[in-house]
């Protein structure tokens, strides 16, 4: 029996936004509005982050020694490594704006968002990451383990993490200039900025773990956020080794 995995979308997503040397780059789309650079809550309490440099580490030993952690201890992160691990990952490197991991056009299309169960002298809660003031935007305090781990099919890294990362992607952000191949670059921008993190957390000796599986729309419920302009498409588990 001849296989059918050429009638799955992923397959047909992949070549129906190839390029083609042959062929005009064009599209039925219509105009897609752009959205602003950076995203941020107003009303939200603000916590400012502290500027901690990275302890000096040999790059190849750091490479070496990055794994999945899944087990952690129920030690408290402190907000120095937080830090650490947020600009590593995504933080502003230059003064024209640009960041610690590429994006395709620099035009950063991916969101931070920080499920906090055991952070020093932070409340439990969900945070957003402002990137461009370097600070967490708290949207709901209280403890969301058990939702977050039930969204993620169970998996119970997450009840053990001190924090979780949780990663979303405001798709105009790219489409309007990438049109339908910037789906291709989004997750791309999501991989740079991940082994950002866990190759940070691994110089900070801290576990850290990358997750794929989850439900979308209960984790877009846990953010408010709408699963279509904004949805979540990857999340990383960090604690104490």
């Amino acid at each position: 029996m001849a296989s059918k995995y050429k009638r799955g979308i992923g397959y047909r997503y992949l070549i129906e936004t190839k390029y083609y040397l042959d062929r005009p780059l064009e599209d039925d789309l219509g105009e897609i509005p752009f959205v602003p650079l950076y995203k941020t809550y107003l009303e939200a309490p603000k916590l400012y982050l502290p500027r901690e440099d990275l302890p000096l580490e040999d790059f190849a030993r750091v490479i070496s020694k990055r794994r999945s952690r899944r087990y952690y201890k129920k030690e408290y992160l402190s907000l120095k490594e937080i830090s650490c691990l947020l600009w590593a990952s995504q933080g502003i490197t230059s003064e024209e704006g640009l960041r610690a991991a590429p994006s395709a056009g620099a035009l950063y299309p991916i969101e931070t968002y920080l499920f906090i169960f055991r952070v020093e002298g932070v409340p439990s809660g969900i945070y957003h990451f402002n990137v461009r003031d370097f600070l967490l935007e708290r949207l709901a305090e209280g403890d969301f383990s058990q939702g977050l781990t039930a969204a993620a099919l169970g998996q119970r890294t997450i009840r053990r993490a001190a924090v979780a990362f949780v990663w979303t992607a405001v798709i105009l952000r790219t489409m309007a200039k990438y049109r339908d191949r910037a789906i291709r670059y989004i997750f791309l921008d999501a991989g740079h900025i991940c082994q950002n993190l866990l190759l940070a957390a691994t110089a900070l000796n801290l576990g850290a773990c990358p997750i794929g599986a989850f439900f979308d729309d209960e984790i877009n419920k846990l953010l408010k956020v709408d699963g279509e302009q904004e949805t979540t498409i990857y999340l990383a588990t960090v604690g104490k080794l």
